[in-house]
């Protein structure tokens, strides 16, 4: 066999598994068809935190649940940016009332903690800045905001500090049951394992066909702005409302001191009739604050972890979910205990659950930024002045583990091109360090993927000057 496990897909899911099965004594490879890992996630890199009062169903906010109380600890350990700061869910008509009442007393009964039924006096108490007419609402405490990119690649590096293969670009083909375990086909090579975990939903291969079909994916369109850091929105909590239509709009602050606004439906509603409505919450926007526009699907299909399986050597992670990011690490826990009493493994004793070390210039004291720049002048000098990125950050980015190859993997690890001139004075900057870092022409850096470069030629080229 070449591996005790392979992972099918480089995303949230995939890395968290990847991580939870590094701690045992185990071959694991995992296999992305991208240039990165955690590619698939939002540009946005925001993700809410659930506490499980807002899910339909039972068994997915109890995931919710589970996985909420990991993040802490989880997030604290890897240094990755999050925060709880707790949701107001508002009521602004009887009939939406009602809807809250219902879901308070569901909330109950799933043994949701501090949560309270309140009137909207005691609700501007908690949030005084609103402007908006409302009747009452729940307030909830344990939700937070995540920065989910971040916690992808923390994920994928200390696993891959802990001996898991990343094969990146490599695409599987097919997945074939053989006497001992499976064959799993790329694009560039064959493997032999024991277990595959197939975190890909929507890829279907040769040994999925008698497979069951598993629950359709409810699909709905969301449509999202990001409100520039220089609007002042003196928001402290998470705000989710329901206007005349039962259509969703969530007020959430990220952690960048941006404010994303977005607003689900079950039609392909207009640019203009999204401002309009968001209006009403802030009757102040200007659209001059409006840094970049989004639009795109949600899901609420079941999460569905098909193990039935295993004892062949075979689980599969199916299912797309809004609160997906919430669910991962109780769900990589899950798959990680069923796989070990499968193998029957013992814990690596060499396992070491610490990050490389990482500086962030922009959140470092005076003090620790001249600390810092005694160890390596490169972080004394600015590349990307709106977001106050460094040299020695992007640098780096690309020598880590699973270092960045493409200019996005740069941009969304160090935050770089993201400020108020959106990469018009760096761009160039990070695109020659990334050439001169990886030994490659300035023409053969990609934005993204093979088919992306961002810069097609050169204006002239000389042999010599």
């Amino acid at each position: 066999m070449d591996y005790d496990v392979l992972i099918l897909g480089g995303g949230l899911s995939g890395c968290a598994i990847a991580y939870e099965l590094s701690k045992y004594s185990l071959n694991i490879a995992l296999i992305e068809k991208d240039y990165d890992i955690a590619d698939d996630i939002s540009l946005v890199n925001t993700a809410v935190i659930y506490d499980g009062i807002e899910n339909e169903y039972d068994l997915m906010a109890k995931l919710e649940q589970e996985g909420n109380r990991d993040f802490d600890e989880l997030t604290s350990k890897f240094k990755v940016p999050f925060k709880r700061m707790g949701t107001l869910i508002l009521a602004r008509e009887e009939a939406h009332e009602e809807i809250l009442k219902d879901m308070y007393n569901k909330a109950i009964k799933r043994n949701i903690q501090d949560i309270a039924l309140l009137s909207s006096k005691y609700i501007k108490q908690i949030e005084p800045n609103l402007n908006m007419d409302f009747i009452g609402g729940i307030y909830t405490e344990h939700t937070g905001v995540v920065c989910p990119y971040d916690l992808a690649i923390a994920y994928g590096e200390v696993a891959f500090d802990n001996g898991v293969k990343f094969k990146l670009e490599e695409e599987v083909i097919d997945i074939e049951k053989i006497s001992k375990g499976y064959r799993v086909t790329t694009n560039k090579n064959k493997f032999k394992c024991k277990i595959v975990i197939n975190t890909t939903p929507g890829e279907n291969y040769s040994i999925d066909v008698e497979k069951k079909e598993l629950p359709k994916k409810f699909i709905g369109n969301v449509k999202y702005l990001l409100l520039d850091k220089n609007f002042k929105r003196n928001l402290d909590h998470i705000l989710c409302l329901i206007n005349n239509k039962n259509e969703k709009i969530m007020v959430v602050p990220t952690l960048q001191d941006s404010t994303i606004v977005a607003m689900y439906s079950k039609e392909n509603i207009s640019y203009d009739y999204f401002i309009n409505n968001i209006s009403n919450i802030f009757s102040n926007i200007d659209t001059n604050y409006i840094r970049n526009f989004y639009q795109g699907k949600f899901y609420q299909s079941s999460m569905v972890i098909d193990d039935s399986s295993i004892d062949e050597g075979y689980i599969k992670v199916d299912g797309k979910n809004y609160s997906e990011v919430t669910m991962t690490p109780f769900i990589a826990r899950m798959i990680c205990e069923t796989v070990v009493n499968n193998l029957k493994c013992k814990l690596n004793k060499d396992f070491n659950d610490k990050r490389r070390e990482f500086y962030k210039f922009r959140d470092l004291s005076d003090e620790e930024i001249d600390q810092v720049i005694s160890m390596n002048e490169k972080y004394g000098k600015i590349i990307c002045h709106c977001q106050r990125v460094t040299e020695g950050e992007i640098i780096d980015a690309i020598r880590r583990p699973l270092g960045a190859r493409t200019l996005e993997g740069i941009k969304r690890r160090t935050g770089a091109a993201y400020g108020g001139c959106q990469g018009a004075n760096c761009i160039n900057k990070i695109i020659a360090i990334l050439a001169r870092e990886t030994n490659k022409n300035f023409t053969d850096i990609v934005k993204d993927s093979k088919d992306s470069k961002v810069v097609l030629s050169r204006i002239k080229e000389f042999d010599e000057v």
